[in-house]
């Protein structure tokens, strides 16, 4: 059972954390969680001040040699009737401050990734200059145990 476009959005717009894939060089998918917000259709995750190497990530590496990435967001339970997923197929560009493909949107962006986490009101929003993935959205499909599950997501959204 697929989840329902309104519950679809609501999750886009709501849910906390998300796992990124992108492929490497040599194929391999390289899976990390993100945290997320959307804006102008676009998911954005940002590269954030949270301790991280230092030289530049695999996840922004990857997409700046293969865009193709799937962004999923899950909800594990031991009931398996509660159950649910929806995962994001896209195209991911790294955008940094001042790339004339952002259109001035990545000072709405930081806003909207702020409202969406107060975590940020202590933790950095960037280290240094500011760099985000951008991902343009091409398909999404979903999947749920049942209606309890898709109940289940749309209230887990409404209480966030």
């Amino acid at each position: 059972m697929q989840l329902d476009r309104e519950i679809v959005e609501r999750l886009l717009e709501r849910w906390p954390v998300a796992r990124l894939v992108t492929l490497g060089r040599d194929g391999r998918p390289h899976v990390v969680p993100i945290v997320f917000a959307r804006h102008g259709g676009h998911l954005w995750s940002p590269v954030d001040a949270k301790p991280k190497a230092a030289r530049e990530l695999a996840r922004v590496r990857n997409v700046r040699t293969r865009p193709e990435v799937s962004v999923l967001l899950d909800h594990y339970d031991a009931d398996w009737t509660m159950l649910w997923w929806l995962r994001v197929d896209g195209r991911a560009s790294a955008v940094e401050a001042g790339d004339p493909t952002s259109q001035g949107s990545l000072e709405l962006v930081a806003s909207a990734l702020r409202a969406k986490y107060p975590q940020y009101a202590s933790v950095q929003l960037f280290r240094g200059k500011p760099l985000l993935l951008r991902i343009a959205i091409e398909q999404m499909r979903s999947w749920c145990a049942g209606p309890e599950a898709a109940r289940a997501a749309s209230e887990g959204v409404l209480e966030r």
